[in-house]
């Protein structure tokens, strides 16, 4: 089991402790290793989604070494066809993303940072958003990349219809306390390829 480098109170500031984690999730075993790591945290990410009935998810296209959750997203919206699934766009900076419905076989394009988004701009509301964190902490606060896009697309969410928030690191993102501020919300849950928090 790989271990976090944070594994204590974190007092460091935030772009510190996210370039810590960063290349920790970078130095993390070869590809037999990070394949059955990818492999673990794709059951325990399909056993987290159906804990939930919801007909949206909202999900991430993967970068920088994340979990590629395409996999159990293309699983799920194949055992219902009424399922819906989107990726975020970010339509002007600082503020609130969009969720366009995606497809396994969609046509993509680059999108705000050269992240691909559906070509097809059909604008959907998720009722579960699966994000990725670069770290999270016991009480399942997240540590993204600094942007706030997350952040502010939950807080500009009318409080009667907001999603429910399932995060997914892999286990060396996990600190005891990361620093956080009033506004920020913790996750419903984490998963991880070793558990769900």
């Amino acid at each position: 089991m790989v271990q976090s480098i944070a594994r204590n109170p974190c007092p460091e500031p935030k772009s510190a402790l996210r370039a810590t984690l960063l290349a920790s999730r970078e130095a993390q075993g070869g590809e037999a290793d990070q394949a059955a790591r990818n492999e673990a945290l794709a059951r325990r990410l399909m056993e987290a989604v159906a804990r939930h009935r919801v007909s949206c998810i909202g999900f991430y296209w993967p970068v920088a070494g994340e979990f590629d959750a395409r996999g159990v997203i293309a699983v799920w919206l194949a055992q219902d066809r009424a399922r819906t699934a989107a990726l975020p766009v970010v339509v002007e900076r600082h503020a609130p993303m969009a969720f366009h419905a995606w497809q396994e076989d969609a046509p993509m394009k680059y999108g705000r940072y050269k992240i691909p988004v559906p070509q097809e701009e059909r604008v959907v509301v998720p009722d579960l958003l699966v994000i990725p964190c670069v770290g999270f902490d016991e009480a399942r606060y997240r540590l993204g990349y600094g942007g706030g896009y997350y952040d502010r697309t939950l807080a500009a969410w009318p409080a009667a219809n907001r999603p429910a928030t399932i995060g997914v690191a892999f286990e060396s993102g996990r600190c005891d306390a990361l620093p956080h501020e009033n506004h920020d919300m913790p996750l419903d849950a984490v998963v991880t390829e070793s558990a769900i928090y």
